[in-house]
């Protein structure tokens, strides 16, 4: 029946076997079973994750030729896929085509079109459709603002992340971890420490759980500020909330730590990841080549990168160039050998 179909369809598409997922559409139209919504729906999804928005459009064309009306999924699904690929102006079209069908969007559907234009950085296009939709019957919701916030700290407006960040919370919505994250990181990325720890403060005071992304987020910004002893602290105080640095977190404290000058700190740090179960991986092994070639400690650059070969990492290009400024050393000359 259409839900046995549906399901391997559903199937192929998940493995990408799009020439077996057609052939059992084509069997469903043979057999006389009708495909239904979801069928199509399953097959514009999947084409459009895909990068295959236009095939997907085909589809759905091919829906109200077999006259199977889309549904708001279907649509706002198109949409998303379009938005993937940039194409704005052709999710614009859609979405004309859409309330030209009697289909109202939902507030899904504007979400997708806001963070279309966020990722476009058109901002302001995504700031009006936002003020439109309370007109339109959609009220805006925790998603919408999150998706917001991230456009304007993306753009370096954080002026203005911050004031719908209050308009957020008048109009009821409690900003979630993500949302807090997303402000915090663009505090730290435009240099902007006092308030970043200010967010930080309303975080921890706050119900929700920080995660080892809060904390990353925090680190990252602290040391690139050069308050390196203030992150190792934050570093070091993990343990104590029981929240498990990750190799991410571990790759920014060591690079703090080997750019201060604090090789040994950092060299202690890199004993300690493996000692609880995390193995460094490659960008952790550039990382402390570069800051024991930044140090003049090149045998001990000579053994990371023995080691980091050994486990089947390369150098990348930074590496590459600080070893090539180095290349008549007696060191690099013993390496090669």
């Amino acid at each position: 029946n259409v839900i046995s179909y549906n399901c391997l369809i559903q199937g192929m598409c998940n493995l990408g076997r799009w020439k077996e997922a057609t052939r059992l559409l084509n069997e469903m139209v043979d057999r006389k079973i009708a495909p239904n919504v979801q069928t199509f729906n399953i097959l514009v999804d999947a084409l459009c994750k895909e990068g295959m928005a236009a095939e997907a459009q085909g589809v759905v064309e091919l829906m109200i030729q077999r006259g199977e009306e889309p549904n708001v999924v279907t649509y706002s699904t198109l949409m998303d896929g379009y938005c993937l690929q940039g194409r704005m102006d052709d999710v614009l079209k859609v979405l004309d085509f859409m309330v030209a069908r009697d289909c109202a969007p939902n507030v899904v559907s504007y979400n997708i079109l806001i963070n279309g234009y966020c990722k476009s950085k058109q901002v302001d296009e995504a700031m009006s459709l936002f003020r439109q939709m309370p007109r339109k019957g959609s009220i805006p919701n925790t998603v919408t603002y999150g998706t917001l916030i991230n456009g304007f700290c993306l753009m370096g407006r954080l002026q203005n992340a911050h004031e719908l960040l209050d308009e957020m919370q008048a109009h009821g919505h409690l900003p979630n971890l993500v949302t807090y994250n997303t402000l915090l990181d663009g505090l730290c990325k435009n240099q902007r420490l006092e308030e970043a720890m200010s967010l930080f403060q309303v975080i921890e005071e706050s119900k929700l759980d920080s995660d080892i992304m809060t904390y990353t987020i925090l680190i990252d910004g602290l040391c690139k500020a050069g308050k390196v002893k203030a992150a190792r602290e934050l570093f070091c105080s993990l343990s104590t909330k029981k929240i498990q640095p990750d190799v991410h977190t571990n790759n920014i404290m060591i690079n703090g730590l080997c750019k201060e000058g604090l090789l040994g700190e950092a060299n202690e740090l890199f004993k300690e990841m493996e000692k609880y179960g995390l193995s460094p991986n490659g960008c952790t092994y550039n990382i402390i080549v570069q800051g024991c070639l930044l140090n003049n400690e090149i045998l001990r650059a000579v053994h990371y990168l023995r080691q980091m070969v050994e486990r089947g990492f390369s150098a990348d290009a930074s590496t590459v160039t600080m070893l090539m400024h180095l290349s008549d050393d007696d060191w690099i000359n013993h390496f090669r050998k």
